[in-house]
């Protein structure tokens, strides 16, 4: 009898992954073109190659909604929570590749759009992962990405922070690993799912547990874990910067839920284990804050406002509630769309070398361009949670549902970080508008790219709309069964 071939997986399971592969192999179209086309069109080219292929991607991804489905055996598991993050991480990837004029070199933004489309297909991959292996690679991917990214700024010091960005990413990425091992060792499994059953010794489990956050934690940019940030993100071009200001947390935050979620005993146990995640999204919003009120970069401002903005979004995870899901789920959308609003006018104002991200470039702008020195104003007032903005909306939110859970010191802390935030982001509003004398107000000003004005239109649109909308996912269960 001749033996038959079994092939383990099905349309189904590829089906699922459709809309990462789609991103990940229009990475090499992007590298196709940029062997035959003329340089003076590679750039072009590349940006929008890498646009379309992501807008495919994500309008695939919409297909799975309301069809939850365990691919490979359990180890992707796509439906409403996968999809949400895998939108949130296209979005944020078109954004930044409307900004990727000053990508590197001509030469260079073939590669670096594809580096950055091989990124987005990681942190997709992690939006899905629903064990411990799909997690790594699809943390690897994003991560091996990004190393190459951030040194391709001709800015000094570029070289160095990317350096920082490798040494430090992979001593977390090691604690991370070393945590699965003991999460494996104690459990028989590498699935998510089987981490909330009988353990084979509790002391190890809750060490692997700890040292898996521990990784979490850094890239999510959270304090302790969250000096690199600032360095890096100062050091990068401005469309990787914005880039990572979203994608990496996008992965890491869908990651983090499913874990705190799905993967740890109910009751006092998981509390008890979470609680270091809760102390350390505290410390994020009044550090982040505080620290932002030092800086005149506005890449470094904006890194310290994410790890403040990162710990309000991980303090409505508090008490794993499907509501405080849904309002994190909401607010990572919203700060998507203003954070990446503001660095988009960031990029409006730069040329070459990231001189936009100088506080000393908005001086007057609210006289030299009006409407540009508007929708930084918006975005800061969002950033900031002032009405009527999807930034006011969230916090609100976010407020309810981790008093609602039993955490109103968590509550208290975040009134008092988006007070401290205030006087940071008003700094750079006073600074468009203040009146100066003896100084000339250049009336004109032409962009080295108009494509960034897309995206400051969009993103001011989507953060007034949400603000009276606040639209929050339901189909988002199951996470990993």
């Amino acid at each position: 009898m001749t033996p038959q071939l079994v092939i383990p997986y099905g349309s189904a399971d590829w089906q699922a992954v459709a809309p990462t592969l789609i991103v990940g192999c229009s990475a090499l179209v992007v590298l196709l073109a940029d062997l035959v086309l003329p340089r003076k069109l590679r750039r072009q080219a590349a940006i929008v190659l890498g646009i379309a292929g992501l807008a495919v991607g994500g309008a695939y991804a919409l297909g799975g909604w309301h069809h939850p489905y365990a691919a490979f055996g359990g180890a992707f598991v796509n439906g409403g929570f996968a999809i949400v993050f895998e939108e949130i991480v296209v979005a944020a990837a078109i954004f930044s590749l409307l900004m990727a004029h000053s990508l590197g070199r001509d030469d260079q933004a073939g590669g670096g759009v594809a580096l950055m489309l091989w990124s987005a297909t990681g942190a997709m991959l992690m939006a899905g992962a629903a064990n411990v292996l799909t997690i790594f690679l699809g943390l690897e991917l994003l991560s091996l990405a990004l190393y190459c990214l951030c040194g391709l700024s001709s800015r000094p010091g570029a070289r160095e922070s990317a350096l920082k960005y490798l040494i430090l990413s992979s001593t977390a990425t090691a604690f991370m690993l070393y945590g699965m091992a003991l999460l494996f060792g104690t459990t028989g499994s590498v699935a998510l799912s089987a981490f909330a059953g009988p353990h084979f010794s509790e002391p190890l489990f809750d060490v692997g547990c700890g040292l898996f956050l521990v990784g979490l934690c850094f890239k999510l940019s959270l304090v302790p874990f969250h000096v690199w940030t600032p360095d890096v993100y100062e050091g990068a071009p401005l469309p990787v910067t914005a880039f990572m200001s979203v994608v990496t947390k996008a992965g890491t935050l869908a990651v983090l839920a499913r874990f705190a979620y799905a993967a740890l005993p109910a009751g006092t146990q998981a509390h008890r284990l979470l609680l270091p995640l809760w102390i350390a999204a505290a410390l994020s919003m009044i550090v982040g804050n505080v620290a932002a009120l030092a800086q005149s970069d506005i890449k470094r401002l904006l890194a310290y406002s994410g790890i403040a903005q990162l710990g309000y979004i991980v303090a409505a995870l508090a008490g794993t509630t499907d509501l405080g899901l849904r309002y994190a789920i909401f607010y990572l959308g919203a700060y998507t769309f203003m954070n990446l609003g503001a660095f988009a006018v960031v990029a409006l104002l730069s040329r070459e070398r990231d001189e936009g991200s100088h506080l000393s470039s908005f001086a007057g702008l609210g006289y030299r361009q009006p409407v540009l020195a508007a929708a930084m104003t918006f975005f800061l007032l969002s950033l900031a949670g002032l009405p009527p903005t999807a930034g006011f909306t969230g916090k609100i939110l976010i407020l309810a549902s981790t008093v609602d859970a039993g955490y109103a010191w968590l509550a208290g802390l975040l009134v008092v970080g988006t007070a401290i935030s205030a006087y940071a982001y008003f700094k750079i509003v006073r600074t468009m508008y203040a009146r100066t004398t003896g100084v000339q107000i250049q009336r004109y000003f032409r962009p080295a790219s108009a494509l960034p004005w897309i995206g400051v239109t969009i993103c001011a649109v989507l953060t007034l709309v949400l603000g009276f909308y606040p639209v929050a996912a339901s189909d988002i269960l199951p996470l990993v069964r």
